[in-house]
This record gives structure tokens, sequence and C-alpha cells, in this order.
């Protein structure tokens, strides 16, 4: 998420009440959430298992709750509770503006798109030519969409992402700031819901298709002509590249790749990044070949039992 107009390290500290190591004027041009921070940015870490990671990152500008050596290029904000003050920021810079009409007078909306009765369109909202929103769709605030993309009933495009910090009496949850990116040409099934990033963008490439009931989460990158299969559901911070099929019920954990091509079969779990170009199946999934073999294998097992009695 990027600041219009970019802040200075003394204006974020004195946001959150902070001491800081690093010239007042340094400057500070986003908030980003670790997977996805980039050079200018303000980030937070507060556990020493991702001290190293964070310093080393391509953030400009740490909230980190231990006095360290300030790595050079760089900025340090001490804070007792880097997760609340990252809150602090993201809700400062994109405050919930609350509707009030079905359709905001702020959406914009491209000539020849169809908008559906009982279609709920945010603020800021901006929606391409010659799309098609069928009834009750609902596209939350700041949500950008392409051209020619078609939106079937039940879904929804933009909603938090899921993200809680564990206390010792409740779940903290982080707030979303970051945006949906639907390019030209893609289709979403009904009742899909797709996240926004929590401080980057979730983006659906161009050309994509998913079937009915399909969870994307926050952070999401999505490439081109991919096809999902219903009940497909992906975590948050996954790259998916182009071309690759994920057919019904497969299930994606956060933070991982899958290559460019490749496909899972049905009711596969995928626990760690995939290789393009190849075939796979199974919970966790292995190649397909090599999965199916296993299978067979397995149902001999009872006659070789008998042959060993």
């Amino acid at each position: 998420m990027h600041f219009n107009p970019s802040q200075t390290l003394s204006d974020i500290a004195k946001l959150v009440n902070a001491e800081y190591d690093g010239d007042p004027n340094f400057p500070i041009t986003g908030i980003n959430e670790i997977h996805r921070v980039e050079n200018g940015d303000v980030t937070f870490v507060d556990h020493p298992k991702y001290y190293d990671k964070a310093l080393k990152s391509n953030a400009s500008t740490i909230i980190i709750n231990k006095k360290l050596n300030r790595p050079n290029g760089k900025a340090l904000i001490y804070s007792d509770d880097p997760f609340r003050d990252f809150v602090k920021i993201i809700k400062k810079f994109k405050p919930f503006e609350p509707s009030s009409s079905m359709i905001s007078p702020t959406a914009e909306v491209g000539e020849g798109t169809i908008i559906q009765p009982g279609v709920f369109i945010g603020n800021n909202v901006k929606i391409g030519k010659n799309c098609l929103i069928h009834a009750n769709a609902s596209i939350y605030d700041h949500s950008v969409i392409g051209d020619n993309v078609i939106i079937h009933s039940g879904a929804v495009i933009g909603s938090d992402g899921f993200y809680f910090k564990r206390r010792p009496e409740y779940q903290d949850k982080l707030e979303s700031g970051g945006l949906v990116i639907i390019e030209d040409n893609v289709e979403i099934g009904a009742c899909c819901t797709i996240d926004r990033g929590v401080t980057g963008n979730t983006v659906i490439g161009w050309g994509t298709k998913m079937d009915n009931h399909i969870h994307v989460g926050h952070d999401t990158l999505i490439g081109k002509n991919c096809l999902f299969a219903a009940q497909v559901g992906i975590a948050g911070c996954v790259i998916i590249e182009d071309d690759v099929i994920l057919w019904g019920q497969v299930g994606v954990q956060k933070d991982l790749t899958i290559g460019k091509g490749a496909v899972v079969l049905g009711q596969s779990g995928i626990a760690k990044s995939l290789k393009g170009g190849i075939a796979y199946f199974g919970s966790p999934v292995q190649e397909a070949r090599q999965k199916m073999k296993e299978i067979a294998a397995l149902k001999n097992l009872p006659d070789m039992f008998k042959k060993l009695r």
C-alpha cells in the first residue's frame, strides 16, 4: 500500500508514539507486510525468529520490539507492540468508508458493462468495459476490474484477509488495506470469495477462469489463463504462475509457488512449492504417475499378506 503523499520517519513514529533510529526526514513511501515489501516500505517484526529476515528485507523502515543495530540505509521504529502499531498505520491511511448506496457515486463503470439488480459496488471501485456483474455480487471498496470480466451471483470481491495475531484472550485482527485487481477476460463463478491484500494486492491474471465456490486468500498472485474447478481453496501469499489447472477441492497452503503449466488433480493437498509442467495428485501431492503406482501397489497388499502366511 503506497502513501500519497509519502511520509517521513518522524511522521510515522509520531503517529504510533514511538522512538526511532534514523534521519527524521527519512522517506517512507508505503506500508507492506513482510511477504510483499518493496524499497521505501515500512514493515513490522515482533518475534526474534524473524528479526534477521525483516532487517535484510527490501523494507526501508522496520517497526521492531527490540533495540538492535540499525542496518545501513534503513530506519528503525521501536515499539512495545509492533503488530498494534502496524494496524494503527493501516487504519490511518486506509480507513473504512461506510457506503450510502448500493452503487457508490465514486465508482467508475466502463461503457457496455451490465450491472444486474442487487449488486453492491463500493467506494472508488473501477470496472472496465463490457463486463457482466450478476445479481447479488458484492465488490468492496477500491477493487479494480478490467474489461470483459464476468462475475456471477453471490461472489464477494475484496473481503478482508484472514490474518490474526493470537493474544492471550483473543485473536487480534490485522486490518486489510490492500486491493483486489482482476485483469481482462476473467470469469469468477458463483459464490467465489477473493480476499484483498493485507497491504499489497491480490491479483487474478488475464483470462483466468474460476468455477463456483472458490476461495482466494490475501496477497495471492494468480497468472494468466489459469483454470480452477469448484471448491478450490487457496491460502494467502501464494504465487500461481500462468496456465495452471487446479481441479475440484484442491487445497493450497500459504507462502508457496505453483509453477507454470502445473496440473493438480482433484482433492489434492499442496503443502510446498511445485515445479511447472507436471501433473500432481495426492495429499501431500506428488507426481501423479508415481502416486497412482503407489495406490495400485496398496491394492495388492492383502494378496501379499496371504502369500506370506
